[in-house]
């Protein structure tokens, strides 16, 4: 009886060994939808996160630290995976916004305007941010929302650099790809790094990102990737993918209690990639030919 009870014992151990080495470094991925019922707006998220750090979290033992991820024009908010994994990996919880809705007008350049006639665009997208976290924080308390780290890619790049220099106290660290209308923060507030393309078509703006010497002094790193500006999401090659995941690995490890995890984590829910999608932006004719456009 007793032989019986022993193995029993050493085969619920060992199960529970099992599952645990297997889900140790799981990252969760699910879609939540938000309706802010004062501008009559649904905001979807999708939330990336370790398996294990949420646990801990829910049950009071550590503060999870939070990355916003913004996405490019005609991108959808769960093509930034790549992204998210990163963070979730190392312990944040990684939420991606979608700001655009089929219903909004499309983004245009106005030559002469304030961020080329895009601020309303922007502070929308503050808005956008500003009651996702409220509504998180009432399903995952136990986060770090007054320091965040924003990320984004184009004009979800520039809602980034927007929010910051809106709200520069509420932020730790930005990382954009390819933002092409606000200019950088240079006060050295908080680090940022840039991934920039080498694209005929999409270019920044001058003033945008600074000059060598500014950068050193504000902590600001700038990583020419050689890439196409539209290549900048789950939808650009893997080689390239890899190469901004290993360079926001290290950007993030002065982070000393989120250090990289070993082996390669185990994909829950991977959102599915989205089809390409027409560009809905109004350009002069010569980029009629570029789509999706993500400016």
């Amino acid at each position: 009886m007793k032989r019986g009870l022993l193995i029993l014992l050493s085969v619920c151990v060992l199960t529970a060994v099992a599952y645990f080495t297997a889900s140790k470094w799981a990252i969760r991925h699910e879609t939540l939808t938000f309706f802010d019922k004062s501008r009559g707006r649904e905001i979807q998220v999708d939330i990336a996160v370790r398996r294990d750090k949420e646990m801990q979290a829910n049950a009071g033992m550590i503060t999870l630290p939070v990355a916003i991820l913004n996405h490019g024009n005609t991108v959808k908010f769960t093509e930034y995976s790549f992204l998210a994994n990163v963070f979730a990996a190392r312990g944040y919880m990684a939420v991606s916004i979608q700001h655009d809705l089929a219903t909004d007008a499309p983004l245009v350049t106005k030559v002469g305007e304030v961020y080329v006639g895009r601020l309303p665009v922007y502070e929308r997208g503050v808005e956008n941010i500003k009651f996702a976290v409220k509504e998180l924080k009432k399903i995952q308390p136990s986060s770090d929302y007054d320091h965040l780290t924003l990320v984004g890619h184009s004009n979800g790049g520039d809602i980034s650099m927007f929010f910051a220099k809106e709200y520069p106290d509420e932020v730790k660290k930005v990382v954009t790809l390819d933002n092409l209308r606000v200019p950088f923060m240079t006060d050295g507030k908080f680090k940022i790094l840039s991934f920039r393309s080498h694209d005929a078509v999409f270019k920044p703006d001058p003033g945008v990102v600074p000059d060598d010497d500014v950068c050193e002094k504000a902590g600001i790193t700038v990583v020419n990737t050689g890439a196409q500006h539209t290549d900048m999401s789950d939808r650009g090659p893997e080689a390239l993918k890899e190469k901004i995941q290993g360079l926001l690995s290290k950007f993030l490890d002065d982070d000393s209690k989120l250090s990289p995890v070993s082996g390669k984590p185990q994909i829950l829910q991977k959102p599915a990639a989205a089809p390409a999608q027409q560009s809905m932006v109004t350009e002069p004719d010569k980029l009629a030919r570029y789509t999706p456009s993500v400016n």
